[in-house]
């Protein structure tokens, strides 16, 4: 069973400084966009202004985490074995009591997962070994590339050699995953091939390979856009197929996000026709209604509808890239010539529901807004981590969900 041991920290100030190319370089001030969490005549809640740029909190004492994981766990009741996926706003590794609170985890019989960092805080690759023998068994590790230079110039690491050396002894005593945001003309092509050479040489898990993103179209909703102005994304079939690619030159697990993960066949592996057999677990469609989603979900959504032959649903895509980062910007542009008078927006949206009303009513047709499930599939973040039958399991699962709205919202009334 797993908990989050969630150590705080602010983008920016815990983390040793951005990175050039991070998601939260140059955020000035905090937007309030609204989400389906907000209260009802309210748009703006703590997930929709501060939480979007994950900047709760400072830092907590040791003592606090180890205390929200002990009543997460006496909530919960499981059974088995506990790990404790330790995470926060800054970087893990510039946690100051990371010692400390993996020690005092581990004295519960509580091993420890740390969760995203690029090793920014490890001064000495010792630190590694230390937390190896605290209950660290899991490490996702964003090495960016196993060029010191690069890591120096782009992570803005202070002691690259030191964090790569951590790295591989991470790799080479548990069990580590890498990641890399992918820059075009930076950290790709043979520059990436050697980091992946070097990650399986030492015994790495895998590699996350992330697409860069430098647009609002791509992500960029904090009005923060562009973070690189020299550098144009990778286009989203290049950067899919370098996936594929990379995955055949290497034993090692391989995914990639937004696209795609070559093992599982995600996100959407029931739209692919090899699996088309289990649309059948789908429940039947009686309602109809118009599906919004992002510009890359869209065809897979629409090639699963199609399937099912469901002609009462239509699925329109804005220009955003990710459907839980769609904003009220985004239905803005919306034909509504096209949207049918039930409308099923992504759930983890940042649309608060009086704005999707007003908006997608704008012509003066009445319609109802519903929220469809928090996601559709499996990122390439998670399901690195699972089999193929865990992903169709879960997208069987999260499209009923996604039936179960639009036969209710789009219940046909007389």
């Amino acid at each position: 069973m797993q908990v989050v041991a969630d150590v705080g920290g602010i983008p920016g100030k815990d983390c040793n400084g951005f990175c050039k190319y991070c998601y939260f370089r140059k955020v000035k001030e905090i937007k309030t966009f609204g989400c389906a969490h907000c209260l009802p005549n309210k748009i703006g809640c703590e997930r929709c202004s501060k939480g979007v740029a994950d900047s709760q909190s400072e830092f907590k004492q040791p003592f606090q985490v180890i205390n929200e994981v002990q009543t997460a766990l006496m909530m919960r009741m499981g059974a088995g074995d506990i790990v404790a996926n330790i995470s926060g706003g800054g970087d893990i590794s510039c946690y100051p009591h990371l010692e400390t609170l993996t020690a005092g985890l581990n004295q519960f019989s509580i091993k420890s997962h740390l969760g995203y960092t690029c090793g920014k805080g490890i001064t000495d690759s010792s630190i590694a070994t230390n937390l190896i023998n605290n209950g660290v068994e899991e490490v996702s590790f964003t090495i960016f590339s196993s060029d010191p230079k690069l890591r120096k110039e782009w992570v803005k690491d202070p002691n690259p050699q030191e964090a790569l050396k951590a790295c591989q002894i991470f790799c080479e005593n548990i069990k580590l995953t890498g990641a890399a945001v992918i820059i075009p003309g930076v950290n790709d092509g043979d520059v990436l091939r050697q980091t992946c050479n070097s990650l399986e040489e030492w015994g790495a898990k895998g590699i996350l390979l992330m697409r860069f993103a430098n647009t609002f179209n791509e992500g960029l909703i904090l009005g923060n856009e562009p973070i690189l102005k020299d550098i144009e994304s990778q286009p989203i079939e290049e950067f899919s197929e370098l996936v594929k690619q990379i995955n055949k030159e290497y034993n090692f697990r391989v995914s990639g996000t937004p696209l795609c993960d070559p093992e599982t066949g995600g996100p959407f592996a029931i739209a692919s026709d090899e699996n088309e057999v289990f649309l059948q677990f789908i429940k039947p469609i009686t309602g109809e209604a118009t599906i919004i989603t992002s510009k890359i979900a869209e065809p897979f959504i629409s090639k699963i509808f199609d399937k099912l032959g469901a002609d009462s649903v239509n699925v329109v895509a804005v220009e955003k890239e990710i459907a839980c980062l769609i904003t009220k910007e985004d239905l803005e542009k919306i034909d509504l010539s096209e949207i049918k008078d039930a409308v099923i927006l992504p759930g983890r949206s940042f649309v608060h529901q009086l704005d999707a009303e007003r908006i997608l009513s704008a012509d003066g047709v009445e319609r109802l807004i519903g929220r469809g499930p928090d996601t559709l599939s499996v990122d390439g973040e998670l399901s690195i981590d699972m089999t193929d039958e865990n992903v169709i399991e879960r997208e069987l699962e999260q499209f009923n969900d996604l039936v179960d709205a639009i036969n209710f919202f789009g219940m046909r009334r007389i």
